[in-house]
This record gives C-alpha cells, sequence and structure tokens, in this order.
C-alpha cells in the first residue's frame, strides 16, 4: 500500500495514538482434585436401583432352600469359632458374576471391594477368594440339587412343560496346555522325578529344620506333591485313551495324558484346531429356553451323549419331553434304541454315499425304533419342529459364550461340572425373571400402576433382565 522505506505522517495532536496495552490476567478455573480424601454418608440399599441384576439374583438366592449348603458349615451356636460366610452370599456372588462375565475368585474378590453391586450382595460381610473359590469346587452336589429344585419351581408355575427338548454339546478349552500332553513312557520318568523331589525336600527338613521357614517348607511340599498326585491321575488315563486310540485304528501307545489337568482331552474345535477341551452338554427346554439337564464329558464327539441326559433328565425332573432334538452328531442306532420308550426323538439321517439312495426308506438291518425315525424326519412336520433346534440349543450356548464361557480356569471334571452348573443356574434366573417373576421376588409388580411398571421393566430391560 505504501513504497518502500514510506512512513506515516506524525499526529502531533496526539489524536489515534495508540493505547498501552496491558497484560491479560490468567483465568481463574477450578481443576479437580482426585486426592483429596471424601467421607460420604450413604446406605448400600441407596447404591443399587430396582429391577438391578444383584437384586434379581438375591431375590431368586433368598427363596431357596440351602440346607445343602449349611450342611458343612461347622460354626454353630453356643460353640465354638469364627461364623461362617452365609451361602446366600457366595451363591448369589457367583451367580451374579456368572451374568456379568466375571470367572474367576480373586477377579470376584476385589470387586466386593469397589463395585456398588457386589458389595450390595455382601452386605457388609468381608468375602477372600479362597473361600469364594472353594465353595465352586467342593459345592458340585448341591448345586446340582439347587439345579433339581430350580427346575421344579418353574415346572410348579407352568413355565417348563417339557413338551420339546433340545440337546447340544459346546467345546470349552480346558486350562491345559498342548505341551502338556506325554506319553507313558514318559508320564512314568515324570512321576519318578515327582517321587525323589519329594524325598529330597523330605531329607532336606530333617538335615536342617531351620534352613528354611516352615511356611515355606510346607509350600514347597504341597507343589510337588500336588505335581506328583496329578502325573498319577494321568497315568491312570491311559488305559482309557488307548482302548479309544485302538478303537480309532491308531497305536494305543501313542495314548497321551495331561500333566495338568489329567481329564481334559484335546478336541477339535470350532476354528479347526485341536486343543485340550472339555465337552459341555445342555439340554434345553424349546418352549421356554430353561436348562434342565448339565453333563461334562471327555469325549470330543457328541455321539453317546444322548442316552445319559435323557436319563438324567428323567431322574431330575420326574419326566421326559415328548420330542428331543439333536443334532447330527447324536443319533446312533443303539442311542435311538435306548430312548425310544422314553422320548421321540428328531435328527437329521446321515446321507448315503450313492445319491440315488433313499435314506429315509427304512433299512432291512433297522430296528423298529430307528425304522421310525427314518420315516419320521422325511415329513414336513418332523422338518418343522426340527427347526426349533438351532433357535433353542445355539441360543442358550451363544449366551453362554456372552457370560464368559470361552476358556475353563478351573481343572479336574467335577470342578468344570461345577462351572457348567452356576451357567445353568444363572441362565435359568434370567429366565425366571421374564417368564415367573414371583420366583424373584418380582410379583408384587403387577399390582404397581402402570408408570411404576414401565419404569421396573425399563430398568429390568436396560440390566439385561429382559432382553431374551
Amino acid at each position: 500500500m505504501f513504497p518502500d522505506g514510506a512512513t506515516l505522517p506524525a499526529n502531533p495532536s496526539g489524536e489515534g495514538r495508540a493505547k498501552t496495552v496491558l497484560p491479560k490476567a490468567s483465568a481463574r478455573v477450578l481443576m479437580p482434585n482426585r486426592n483429596q480424601l471424601e467421607l460420604r454418608a450413604s446406605d448400600l440399599e441407596s447404591l443399587v436401583p430396582p429391577g438391578h441384576r444383584a437384586r434379581i439374583v438375591w431375590g431368586y438366592v433368598e427363596r431357596q432352600d440351602l440346607s445343602g449348603l449349611y450342611a458343612g458349615i461347622k460354626a454353630v451356636e453356643g460353640g465354638v469359632g469364627r461364623a461362617a460366610i452365609a451361602p446366600e452370599i457366595l451363591y448369589a456372588l457367583w451367580l451374579y458374576a456368572t451374568l456379568e462375565g466375571v470367572g474367576h475368585a480373586r477377579g470376584i474378590a476385589r470387586l466386593t471391594q469397589t463395585h456398588d453391586a457386589y458389595r450390595w450382595i455382601c452386605g457388609g460381610v468381608q468375602v477372600n477368594y479362597p473361600t469364594l473359590a472353594d465353595f465352586r469346587s467342593q459345592e458340585g452336589d448341591a448345586l446340582d440339587e439347587l439345579l433339581t429344585d430350580n427346575v421344579a419351581s418353574l415346572m410348579a408355575a407352568g413355565v417348563v412343560k417339557f413338551k420339546t427338548a433340545a440337546q447340544d454339546g459346546m467345546r470349552v478349552r480346558a486350562s491345559a496346555g498342548a505341551a502338556s500332553f506325554r506319553r507313558e513312557e514318559r508320564l512314568k520318568a515324570c512321576l519318578e522325578a515327582a517321587r525323589q523331589q519329594v524325598a529330597t525336600l523330605k531329607a532336606q527338613q530333617a538335615d536342617d529344620p531351620a534352613g528354611e521357614s516352615a511356611r515355606k517348607q510346607a509350600a514347597q511340599r504341597r507343589a510337588v506333591s500336588e505335581r506328583e498326585a496329578r502325573i498319577e491321575a494321568a497315568l491312570a488315563r491311559q488305559p482309557e485313551r488307548a482302548a479309544i486310540k485302538k478303537k480309532q485304528g491308531k497305536k494305543p501307545e501313542e495314548a497321551r495324558s495331561s500333566t495338568t489337568d489329567a481329564d481334559a482331552t484335546i478336541m477339535k474345535m470350532g476354528d479347526g484346531g485341536f486343543r485340550p477341551a472339555y465337552n459341555l452338554q445342555f439340554a434345553t427346554d424349546a418352549e421356554s429356553q430353561v436348562v434342565f439337564g448339565v453333563e461334562v464329558v471327555t469325549a470330543g464327539t457328541d455321539q453317546g451323549q444322548l442316552s445319559p441326559m435323557v436319563e438324567q433328565v428323567s431322574e431330575r425332573c420326574g419326566q421326559t419331553p415328548e420330542n428331543w432334538l439333536v443334532d447330527g452328531g447324536y443319533p446312533g442306532h443303539g442311542q435311538i434304541d435306548a430312548v425310544a420308550e422314553s422320548t421321540t426323538v428328531y435328527a437329521p439321517v446321515p446321507k448315503a454315499k450313492d445319491p440315488k439312495t433313499d435314506v429315509h426308506q427304512p433299512k432291512a438291518k433297522d430296528s423298529p425304533a430307528v425304522a421310525q425315525w427314518r420315516e419320521r424326519m422325511k415329513s414336513d412336520e418332523a422338518k418343522a419342529l426340527y427347526k426349533d433346534r438351532a433357535a433353542t440349543a445355539e441360543c442358550v450356548n451363544a449366551l453362554a459364550r456372552n457370560r464368559g464361557l470361552n476358556r475353563l480356569l478351573v481343572r479336574g471334571l467335577k470342578r468344570v461340572k461345577g462351572v457348567a452348573l452356576l451357567f445353568a443356574l444363572a441362565h435359568n434366573v434370567m429366565r425366571a425373571a421374564t417368564l415367573a417373576p414371583e420366583l424373584v421376588g418380582l410379583a408384587a409388580c403387577r399390582t404397581w400402576s402402570p408408570g411404576n411398571r414401565q419404569i421396573l421393566l425399563f430398568g429390568m430391560k436396560k440390566a439385561g433382565i429382559c432382553r431374551f
């Protein structure tokens, strides 16, 4: 605008003179101080809103007969010793943690100190992780009885009608590595080494009793003894595994067992890989999606699992569903004959090698039950009914996966059975909250005003109770 070197004319009158600019003051704000201590007066009851999962679980637990869990408590009124933690608390914690996808005792113990829902369940009672772990591992029989009571209450409420059942298995990764599987010769060598180590530790303690602390010595002996016991259990399973290898046409000496979890078996998983796993079997009512049968097997196939499950459901419930839906891995001819008098099996008929062969036509060697099964699966009614299998069994399996049943954190068939029972019980509690709310303490909501009822149902849906 002005040429180089040009200057503006001076203003002798002082008009338009630039004013002095003062420095701007810093803004005054409030920043968070998270190190300050706060004393907040509140009761635990106000921390959990109505319709929360924790309230649903506790409402169910406090209505159950837990005499089987109380039987093992040695502390009694008027006696000596510290009072035991109420089984209601431990049972409710495991049910709620299962629904939330928390499957380890240490995690639950931490949450009882930090999470409002877990704190509400405890009600000020301090719970440690060894107590939680022992409850799950030692109360397997009591959990099985609780599942029987659970199904019985749902039957009495008219929820389970036993018209159609669906059975399916899901393979869950075991808490064992593939490298822990060894053949018999190697297992015997490991067992001899473990026994020598036990003898060495005992000799060291006898020679120098003051060398190590008593607590450390006990821990070392316990670790070596547990390893010795696991190797002995692995050797005990070798004959069974050798027989399976021989039946498969393989060399029996190739049979291997795990030194970490002797009950784990290498199975083919859903992604096509082979890993140590357990086969968890669930039998579910097709109409209500209530689980009334739970079993854990070490076989990697579903062959032979139909008849044991039908027998278990019959003993547990006093009756058997009219129809039983399974996939193509179950219908062996012997299994169909075994359950023919109890239920009607619906399963796909295997395809023949010759595409011109009619697989639904009875064969000369077929038993009457097998011949009826072939003819039955040809009808449109059977095909329509069989569609309920995937909608029932696969839905239950998917919910279990979403709740954390992807890898087991316990070892041994008995403990894995306890985990499977907890998943079935937690699943049934949520079904009861939807189909029979009076069983979990929600009967009062039926007499509420429509506005309050909608608020409660919204809270239940937000908590994941009405999402089935």
